[in-house]
């Protein structure tokens, strides 16, 4: 749910046991942050997250590696008022309540298409009531299989990529949306492991109708916790931010957020099933929106690179190295 020739001391003749990666020096081995991430494109094409993610934190915090993995300063949590989200420039019914105009306006304007057209065709072609009604009652088993067989997978498919074909605004919120979820995710210690930015590249790497446009990230520790039957408050605290760090960047960059109401839903799911009241649960959402605000608003160039790479299509070691090399030494 993404190049600075920094350096990182190694013992002499250490060995990767699993990369088959050999360092030799006199003293200290030096290596290229570069090698490493390139490695970790190599684990995740590859399916091996744990490899992947064991690369990433060994490099973790260490002069010349990944000083920005999980280092992101968080704010006390806490139970914030609405009034003290306020203070802080949120308005939560811009941020919370996400209704995508954008798309819906792109439906409303294909279903008056149709109609137009059906009518267009039966006055040029002449077409009779009966041809008509069949014609129709074609369009409405067309409509209803993929309602039922694909839950709206076609529709939501060929509408999505409409959206990113002719509306530049459409194409531009959903990189954003994405960048965001890659930056606080990887500022908060979880990795991504891949995104798309289209339903129809989703389609195209799954294979699947139902998948949309996202980031997906290294959850097995995640899902270790959540086999044992304990979700850690950290762990918890972590993959809310990220999931509300969709919304947070369109509403830092437009005033509102349009797209994201699934990673909002999703959220609330995964607070009942964890039996959280309504009340720890607002508790938990605001605390995680003013903490998300706050990390964006610190690190907007960041954020701004990352979109431009990830619209590019660059690996996930590369949308790592540019978030490393935009903040630099300052204050994570």
């Amino acid at each position: 749910m993404g190049t600075l020739m920094h350096c990182l001391s190694y013992k002499p003749q250490v060995r990767f046991p699993t990369f088959g990666i050999t360092l030799c020096s006199s003293s200290e081995v030096s290596v290229s942050r570069q090698l490493v991430l390139k490695q970790v494109d190599k684990e995740l094409a590859k399916g091996d997250e744990r490899a992947a993610l064991s690369l990433v934190k060994d490099l973790q915090g260490k002069p010349g590696g990944l000083r920005c993995f999980g280092a992101a300063r968080q704010v006390p949590q806490r139970l914030y008022t609405l009034d003290e989200l306020k203070l802080n420039g949120i308005v939560t019914q811009s941020l919370l309540s996400p209704v995508d105009a954008t798309l819906g306006s792109i439906e409303r304007n294909l279903q008056i298409a149709a109609v137009v057209g059906g009518v267009s065709a039966w006055n040029v072609f002449g077409f009779s009531p009966q041809q008509l009604f069949y014609a129709s009652l074609a369009a409405l088993f067309l409509w209803t299989l993929d309602a039922i067989s694909f839950n709206g997978g076609v529709s939501s498919l060929a509408i999505d990529t409409i959206g990113h074909t002719f509306s530049q605004k459409y194409h531009n919120r959903v990189i954003q949306h994405e960048a965001g979820h890659f930056l606080i995710a990887y500022l908060l210690g979880i990795l991504p492991k891949g995104y798309t930015l289209t339903s129809l590249d989703a389609f195209k790497k799954d294979g699947s109708l139902n998948v949309q446009a996202g980031t997906a990230f290294v959850d097995v520790e995640f899902v270790e916790e959540v086999k044992a039957g304990k979700v850690s408050a950290s762990m918890l605290n972590r993959f809310a931010c990220v999931a509300l760090a969709g919304v947070v960047a369109e509403y830092l960059l437009y005033g509102y957020a349009e797209g994201g109401l699934a990673d909002i839903n999703q959220l609330d799911s995964l607070l009942r099933s964890l039996g959280f009241t309504q009340k720890k649960s607002d508790s938990q959402v605001r605390w995680s929106v003013l903490n998300t605000v706050l990390i964006m608003r610190r690190h907007e160039a960041a954020r701004a690179k990352l979109a431009e790479a990830m619209a590019e299509g660059k690996s996930v070691g590369s949308c790592i190295d540019i978030i490393e090399n935009t903040i630099g030494d300052a204050d994570v």
